[in-house]
């Protein structure tokens, strides 16, 4: 007999993992409470769920790591059962108490599991005495040439938060000082390990689920490699490439990890393998991944209610797991520019469409409408497939990106999809290197035909203006209009605009004849077929080809059948507008000053390239870097300091004698 049973469940999260949580609820009946910070008001999370409950303020550690108001709105509104997601509070041991403490049922595993795996330290300890195979520590103090390289983590955490790697002695006394640094920040425990770093190595995992009842199931592999700053981009089950002793090998470890510390619901228990196919535990994460979709698609689970189920102390359904069938990739799609240092971005997210059909799952915590802000994950959804092959779940995949129609801030979607048609990652030659090695090629300026779509963003907004013919009725003729209207052919009119992000211009005359329908001026190997304001098909050269046309204010997004583009509407003419000084340093997204570099002061002289001031925004930090040799003539950032982007941060005027003034500075933070 079941001795908990939920019937109002409060997750204590946000986003995308919020609504995937209630959808399972709905399934099982289950009424839905969430908890929403100010700048999640109207967010899809909240609208989604049956009740919600205020938590007054927008950053997160106001709001969403407060385990305190967030136990109050349990109660408030009669939940007994708290789901934590993932991230936040979901692997905090006190937090899991406090819930269990106010009579509630905590959909998790034991406190007592959570606190011994929370020290990646002292589960390493753990983990060595179940026989899970490790990496030797290396201690900082003592650590020699034959140590390099070295990876620096912190105890605490995850998410890449206080990662550093350390290729030269000389180095490690500061990066172990700004991991530290970092690690409190982000956790609240400065304490840093060391261990060796293998080179070329492969992120795999192991899904583990355990009830009450001594059964642990292991459920697969996930490949998880491609990482952009030791954070996850594309994930697979199961993971390619692996022979089945070492399959059996990382079940085995699991499962030993796994009841070494009685672990109940869903856990993954993560590894390193070597190019030499040796297995190295990393960490056990106590909580649901973000990847576990597609583990639900291989083993046709959901992962979601089997915790339900084992929270509320039922038996897993068998002894065994089922079995698995077909492979599933995920994509994690973020509102981010790759080409430009991972900046995040923010704004109005216009379109959201992704493409449905079968094998395909869209995740996501958004909807066309909504707005992507500062104090989150820029993750805007997770787009996963699932086929018998790899090489057809990484097709659909790859396909069901490329259609989509994401209009608003600069996303990863384009590197997504070369990413998944990359020769390696066909090939499954995965590693953690991955990004550093291809980002320079999966960024660089595609093979799609932006003067076209450009040409069609012309033709649309020709048929739209006041100056066209438009007719109003299928077949039809245009009527009679007055005013600005003219029955004659005018002559050539001209459209400017503007590729983003790189700036390219594009410019394009067209006439519009007694037909209603503009042609190209000077446009040869080009006929328009049909033209509309939100549609325009044209034969280039022989084929046939469509563009989806939507218009926001300034903005023009053409969606085409193998790439979507967004441009810039300029004025005919070039408007002369004020430039900004030479040397200024400007935020480049959205944030919050964390700190600036040692000494850092009006009339200091710097570097080029020398990192200045870090800015955090959407969970990670960015360095602004010194535009040249020279002195610094203006600050205007301090630790602390909510800045817009653009904002005017500091002067450099340009100096190529200066000598600067050594400041020592730690390496990026991821």
């Amino acid at each position: 007999m079941r001795s908990d049973v939920i019937h109002t469940l409060l997750v204590a999260n946000r986003g995308e993992i919020a609504c995937r949580i209630f959808r399972t609820c709905r399934d099982l009946g289950i009424t839905t409470v969430a908890v929403y910070s100010d700048a999640d008001a109207d967010a899809l999370h909240v609208r989604e769920a049956d009740l919600a409950v205020r938590l007054p303020g927008a950053a997160p550690a106001d709001t969403y790591l407060r385990g305190d108001l967030v136990v109050a709105a349990a109660r408030a509104a009669g939940a007994d059962a708290v789901h934590p997601g993932y991230g936040f509070l979901s692997e905090n041991a006190a937090f899991a108490a406090a819930v269990q403490d106010a009579g509630l049922v905590w959909v998790g595993p034991p406190v007592k599991a959570i606190e011994l795996m929370a020290s990646k330290t002292r589960a390493k300890e753990l983990m060595a005495g179940a026989g899970v195979p490790l990496l030797a520590p290396v201690d900082p103090a003592t650590a020699g040439p034959d140590d390099l390289p070295l990876l620096l983590k912190a105890a605490a955490g995850g998410g890449g938060r206080g990662m550093r790697i350390v290729r030269e002695l000389v180095a490690l006394p500061g990066e172990l000082l700004a991991a530290a640094a970092e690690a409190a920040s982000a956790f609240g425990d400065g304490e840093v390990f060391a261990e060796p770093y293998v080179e070329r190595g492969r992120h795999v995992e192991v899904q583990v689920m355990a009830d009450a009842h001594d059964t642990v199931w292991a459920l697969g592999t996930r490949d998880c490699s491609l990482q952009r700053r030791h954070q996850k981009v594309i994930e697979e089950a199961p993971a390619p490439g692996l022979d089945e002793a070492l399959r059996t090998r990382l079940h085995e470890a699991a499962v030993a990890a796994a009841r070494a510390v009685g672990y109940r619901g869903a856990g993954t228990v993560e590894f390193l393998v070597s190019a030499e196919g040796r297995p190295y535990f990393l960490e056990m994460n106590t909580r649901l991944q973000v990847e576990h979709p597609v583990t639900e698609a291989v083993f046709g689970l959901d992962l979601v209610a089997l915790q339900l189920r084992v929270a509320e102390g039922e038996p897993l359904p068998s002894p065994e797991p089922p079995q698995p069938s077909g492979h599933a990739v995920e994509a994690r799609l973020y509102a981010e520019d790759p080409a430009r240092d991972w900046q995040p971005q923010t704004g109005a997210l216009l379109t959201l469409e992704v493409p449905e059909g079968p094998g395909l799952r869209l995740d996501t915590g958004y909807t066309g409408g909504d707005t992507i802000g500062v104090h989150y994950d820029p993750m805007i959804a997770k787009v996963i497939a699932h086929a018998p092959t790899r090489t057809e779940a990484v097709r659909l995949l790859a396909r069901a990106l490329e259609r989509a129609r994401i209009h608003g801030p600069v996303t990863n979607r384009d590197l997504l999809v070369r990413s998944l048609r990359h020769p390696d990652f066909a090939a499954a030659r995965l590693d953690t290197g991955f990004y550093d090695r291809h980002l320079a090629d999966l960024t660089a300026p595609g093979a799609g035909d932006p003067a076209t779509a450009a040409l069609a963003a012309t033709l649309a907004e020709a048929v739209r203006g006041p100056e066209a013919v438009r007719s109003t009725r299928p077949g039809g003729p245009a009527p009679a209009r007055f005013g600005a209207w003219r029955n004659v052919p005018s002559q050539p009119q001209r459209k400017r605009y503007r590729s983003e992000p790189d700036g390219t211009e594009h410019e394009f005359a067209y006439r519009t004849p007694r037909t209603g329908t503009p042609e190209p001026y000077e446009t040869p190997g080009t006929r328009v077929l049909a033209a509309t304001p939100d549609r325009v098909t044209l034969e280039v050269d022989g084929v046939t080809r469509h563009f989806a046309i939507t218009t926001h204010a300034d903005r023009v997004h053409v969606d085409a059948a193998d790439a979507s583009y967004t441009f810039t509407a300029l004025p005919r003419f070039t408007d002369p507008a004020t430039h900004t000084a030479p040397g200024s340093l400007l935020a480049p997204m959205p944030g919050t000053v964390v700190r600036l570099a040692e000494g850092l002061a009006a009339g200091v002289t710097v570097q080029a390239g020398q990192p200045l001031i870090w800015l955090e925004a959407m969970k990670m930090e960015h360095r602004i870097l010194a535009p040249a040799s020279g002195t610094l003539t203006a600050l205007h950032a301090a630790p602390g300091h909510q800045v817009e982007v653009g904002a005017l941060l500091a002067v450099v005027q340009e100096d190529p004698a200066a000598t600067p003034v050594p400041v020592p500075v730690p390496e990026e933070t991821a």
